[in-house]
């Protein structure tokens, strides 16, 4: 039996109903009160997504790890990240929805989207000056989108770019605390942000430790010192979860999907997810679509 399909949310469907929409904003409680509060786990496909709660509780998964979260918080989702959210009644919040390619233009060709947006992230422990010029900007960008005052695109546009510029910051500031200053951190956010633009590829351990500058020895030891994983493990855990994404949430073949991950022999891939998983890829599917595995497995 075949997946049902995921919900995918292109932007021609979250568009405003104005023709010069270069975004989408709506409140938290558009969505709550319309599915009684709790959203579908789904994905967007060439969307960011920023949400500020201001009033609420908020628990879920984002690609398969859950959280619980209590107001002011920050919340950033990166296209392709599979999540589903329930929120308590009468969350007070913000939503602001921005093509990827949008968000890449407006950062100037810094790569920023592709590297520190390109993963979603919670951020629950935003507070003072940072909270309140997040909830003043929410402000802005809602006041902007609901008018039609001269230069409604110019100002949605700065208001997306000082969003995401506030993103980074606060999220730079979360891991800074979580995880300390240090070199060994630096270095493995570094590598995450190489292999989720390269994993695919199926290149060796040597051409990122080459990249950033380190022998492989190195980047392992301080892999595992900071995950308890290494490199290689790392990288293909990344590769693994694209493949149960794929497997789970489109009708795509299995020889498809191997070849949308890089792999020119799928016997092998489905080898590889056996060792990897624990199922074969098609016992995955069938129990992602059984419901078995479906909430702890994305």
């Amino acid at each position: 039996m075949s997946p049902s399909p995921l919900l995918l949310v292109p932007f021609r469907e979250v568009r405003h109903d104005q023709p010069d929409d270069c975004l989408h904003y709506e409140s938290v409680a558009v969505r709550g009160t319309e599915m009684d509060w709790t959203i579908p786990a789904h994905r967007h496909e060439g969307l960011h997504q920023f949400q500020m709660l201001e009033q609420g509780h908020v628990r879920g998964t984002i690609d398969g790890r859950e959280f619980e979260a209590q107001a002011p918080v920050l919340l950033m989702l990166a296209p392709g990240s599979v999540h589903g959210f329930t929120y308590t009644p009468n969350t007070v919040g913000h939503q602001v929805t921005v093509p990827t390619t949008t968000l890449q233009q407006l950062l100037g060709g810094s790569q920023l989207a592709d590297t520190e947006f390109a993963t979603s992230c919670v951020l629950p422990d935003i507070e003072g000056h940072g909270m309140a010029d997040s909830q003043s900007l929410f402000t802005q960008v809602a006041r902007e989108f609901r008018t039609q005052s001269p230069g409604r695109v110019h100002a949605l546009l700065a208001c997306a770019t000082l969003l995401a510029v506030q993103f980074l910051r606060h999220r730079g500031e979360h891991f800074r605390r979580e995880r300390g200053q240090g070199a060994r951190d630096a270095l493995l956010q570094r590598y995450r942000a190489l292999v989720e633009q390269h994993y695919r590829e199926h290149l060796p351990l040597s051409f990122y430790a080459e990249a950033l500058g380190v022998t492989p020895d190195h980047l392992s030891r301080t892999c595992r010192g900071a995950t308890k994983q290494s490199a290689l493990q790392i990288l293909h855990e990344r590769l693994m979860l694209e493949a149960r994404r794929l497997l789970a949430y489109s009708s795509m073949p299995v020889t498809d999907v191997a070849q949308q991950l890089g792999y020119d022999d799928a016997a092998y891939f489905s080898k590889f997810f056996s060792r990897s998983v624990g199922n074969t890829p098609s016992d995955y599917r069938a129990l992602v679509a059984s419901g078995v595995r479906g909430g702890q497995s994305l």
